[in-house]
């Protein structure tokens, strides 16, 4: 039997809520149809905003949102999406599909998104195409409280109070979409366009996000951080879990137990990428001052037959729920390094929490795992260590971490990906007894999946097949599931 030996007298590092972030891109139907119907529309809105998916975003403690992009972040000027809509300026999506942007939703329609999710804005500003005056002019439109040119005009635009943005993102992918730099090309356009994103509230700090690396891109992890590290509060990191290749992905839906493995595999790859980017992080902010900020992650696949090759549409099974939880545990790992991370996307692109198609909407099993893991939240993570794993399997047969929250109650996220058997887990809580657990499971055959017309095929369930020991509980993990624990020890 694997035992999961955990130490609730000590800590390791906060777990930061944002770990638990998202994103949101003008990409397919994320934006418009997923998230913003508009106030006209027969679809139940507030402001434009559609309630029953805010009201399912809400359930899980959504803690920050990035927009508008992504690619699209580095061909938007935020302009276009203010004042009177009839009036806003159109434009052609260039790098998702090719349609017609009509700028309907701009920064005050996502201010009010952010506002009903009670969420952080993580705002993504244009360095490939845009000047360092306009970026400037946004901050300055969204965040200063004084007079001046841009405060009038919005307060023109119908809002009086300036907003807080306490993340800001330099740029996006300059390495590729963004403007195909060299990082040291866009290390010193960073520090240039960092200047100006002004701090105009000393009180609500703007945490400045610089542009990171793509995968194994140590390099440009290294530039950046030796001649813009003392400028920057965050670092990105981009990592997409594809189980094949990029020019043929493979499918969302009617995989092998072969591409299971291959998929699972390429997730926890994670790990190794945060040990590494991290290590050279350390080298020149041994303080650990600088976060990583995972801002993009999660499964693509190729798009579902028959939709729009530029829309990223796909579905979502069991596989990408174990996806989701082995990466979550990750994060939570490396904490002390990992500031942020942001799921891509929200709503029908990539690994989605939310499917809608016209008035009907599903959660994916992949929001039931961070309504699994949503407990964490500005938790201590805990020292904990499986033993008995396989050592020659790259993809753990049992993961998890732990955490503590201010009442004392111990959170346990475990994965346990195995497709045939059953997994018994001793749980060693070092010589504490346990008073009380509560549970909820998320399992199933790891291609189940919802459909509009099956909409609660997987959902998650209580949990109660654990038994208390001398040492902590033993428990019974059935094949391809996520389970949380809620433990509360005695004194």
């Amino acid at each position: 039997m694997k035992t999961l030996y955990i130490h609730p007298a000590m800590t390791r590092g906060h777990i930061r809520k944002t770990i638990q972030g998202h994103f949101s891109e003008h990409l397919g139907r994320c934006i418009y149809g997923g998230l913003y119907v508009g106030e006209n529309s027969d679809i139940p809105n507030v402001n434009g905003m559609r309630t029953d998916v805010v009201n399912a975003l809400r359930a899980v403690h959504i803690p920050v949102l990035r927009w508008p992009g992504g690619c699209f972040a580095d061909e938007y000027h935020w302009m276009d999406g203010i004042g009177p809509k009839a009036g806003r300026k159109k434009m052609v999506n260039t790098h998702w599909g090719g349609v017609t942007e009509d700028n309907s939703f701009g920064t005050h329609e996502f201010m009010e998104l952010c506002s009903q999710l009670g969420c952080a804005p993580y705002v993504n500003g244009n360095v490939g195409s845009g000047s360092v005056r306009e970026m400037s002019e946004w901050v300055e439109y969204m965040t200063f409280e004084g007079v001046s040119p841009m405060t009038e005009l919005r307060k023109a635009n119908g809002h009086e109070a300036a907003w807080d943005v306490p993340f800001f993102g330099v740029g996006n992918e300059n390495w590729g979409c963004g403007g195909n730099m060299t990082p040291e090309y866009y290390a010193n356009e960073y520090r240039r366009y960092q200047t100006y994103v002004r701090q105009y509230r000393p009180d609500r700090k703007i945490y400045r996000i610089a542009c990171g690396a793509s995968d194994e891109n140590y390099a440009w992890t290294r530039t950046l951080m030796e001649n813009a590290g003392r400028y920057m509060d965050g670092l990105s990191l981009h990592y997409y879990t594809v189980p094949h290749t990029w020019s043929a992905k493979g499918q969302a839906l009617g995989f092998t137990r072969e591409d299971y493995d291959e998929t699972l595999s390429k997730a926890v790859f994670m790990d190794r990428l945060i040990r590494i980017h991290g290590a050279i992080m350390d080298q020149y902010d041994p303080d650990r001052r600088v976060g990583l900020v995972v801002d993009e992650w999660g499964t693509w696949y190729d798009v579902e037959p028959g939709t729009n090759p530029g829309f990223l549409y796909q579905q979502n099974s069991m596989r990408d729920a174990m996806v989701a939880a082995l990466t979550l545990n990750v994060f939570n790992q490396h904490c002390e390094r990992v500031h942020m991370a942001n799921l891509a996307q929200l709503v029908n692109v990539l690994q989605s929490m939310i499917l809608t198609e016209g008035p009907r909407m599903l959660l994916t099993p992949t929001y039931y795992v961070f309504k699994l893991f949503m407990d964490h939240q500005e938790n201590e993570l805990l020292l904990s260590e499986v033993q008995g794993n396989d050592s020659a399997s790259a993809v753990p047969e049992v993961q998890a971490s732990a955490s503590i929250d201010q009442a004392g109650t111990v959170h346990i996220t475990i994965a346990h990906p195995g497709l045939d058997q059953s997994e018994p887990l001793a749980i060693d809580l070092s010589g504490y007894r346990v008073r009380e657990v509560r549970g909820s499971i998320l399992h199933g055959a790891m291609d189940a999946h919802n459909t509009f017309d099956c909409p609660d095929a997987v959902h998650d369930k209580n949990f109660s097949d654990w038994t208390a020991t001398e040492r902590g509980l033993t428990v019974t993990l059935p094949p391809v599931s996520v389970v949380h624990l809620a433990v509360t020890l005695d004194d």
